[in-house]
């Protein structure tokens, strides 16, 4: 785990994408010494928790943290699909995985989040290695009747600043 502040420093300068950094756990790793492919929906999952949940009193969070994940909220996020395209091993390592978001698209009651899972932010380093891309659309929901529900002004406005391209998959059929 990492503390969300570091989440909220970390945005990029030109505003399109949020930095959340996530922490490997050994319990992550396969036979093979890598993050296993289901693993990698762990990670994904942590990073949208904090870009996207309010915080706790006294946590601090990005400005995208606009939702309410509280039981007595009424409303749900459900995952409505779910693509990723793995482009290299992701060996166990200390320092936390760069996991860069944005969104593809806000709908009326869904958001495409994109993400790209990269290696570490190191100082003086040659460049990052691109691990994963990824694309996971949401749907905002009523919990009691489970009909959508629609984004609202303060989510559109948290939101739009991280809009972005989608991403293309290179072996789409």
């Amino acid at each position: 785990m990492t503390d969300t502040r570091d989440a909220a420093a970390a945005l990029d300068g030109g505003g399109r994408r949020l930095h959340i950094p996530i922490h490997l756990r050994w319990g992550d790793l396969d036979a093979f010494n890598h993050v296993n492919n289901t693993s990698m929906l762990k990670l994904l999952e942590e990073a949208r928790v904090r870009a996207f949940w309010l915080p706790e009193p006294g946590e601090d969070a990005p400005d995208t943290a606009v939702l309410d994940s509280s039981i007595f909220s009424g409303m749900l996020t459900l995952i409505a699909r779910q693509e990723i395209e793995y482009l290299a091993p992701v060996p166990y390592q200390r320092h936390p995985l760069d996991v860069q978001m944005w969104f593809g698209k806000l709908g009326g009651s869904s958001i495409e989040v994109c993400y790209e899972v990269r290696s570490p932010v190191e100082t003086g380093a040659d460049g990052q290695t691109l691990y994963a891309r990824a694309t996971t659309v949401i749907v905002k929901v009523d919990a009691a009747s489970g009909r959508p529900l629609r984004l609202s002004p303060e989510e559109r406005s948290a939101w739009r600043p991280y809009i972005g391209e989608p991403i293309v998959y290179a072996h789409r059929h």
